[in-house]
């Protein structure tokens, strides 16, 4: 890794902990992999709003509100969005591919790199 990517790496605790399971489904909500990638919640949403096709459900679903309650209950990072009107998405690991092709930035294509072995390794 070049000292650039080296700088722009994610602890691959911070990235494992924002991994969570819902409907038997390892994946991460939207707002954290905004922060992982270096972009606001609202532009991530955007893009995966413009690029629909690229997002099929088995990438990505929306949480519903008693699913988000929970995952608010269990990690304590997402209190901030326990009084949103807004539903967040989850995105699977393919998703989170997905996005880092859509974001097109070095900081989301490095993160990508990171979650996708992180998820591979737990898959192990």
């Amino acid at each position: 890794m070049s000292d650039k990517n080296s700088q722009v790496a994610i602890p691959e605790e911070l990235i494992m902990n924002k991994i969570m399971i819902v409907r038997g489904i390892k994946v991460m909500i939207d707002s954290d992999l905004a922060e992982l990638y270096g972009v606001t919640t609202k532009r991530l949403n955007e893009q995966v709003k413009r690029n629909a096709r690229r997002f099929p459900v088995d990438f990505m679903f929306q949480l519903t509100e008693q699913e988000k309650q929970e995952v608010v209950a269990i990690c304590d990072h997402l209190k901030r969005i326990r009084f949103s009107p807004n539903l967040p998405y989850v995105f699977t690991e393919h998703g989170a591919v997905m996005l880092a092709s859509v974001l097109n930035s070095d900081r989301a294509i490095i993160g990508n790199i990171q979650i996708v072995r992180i998820f591979t390794r737990m898959r192990q």
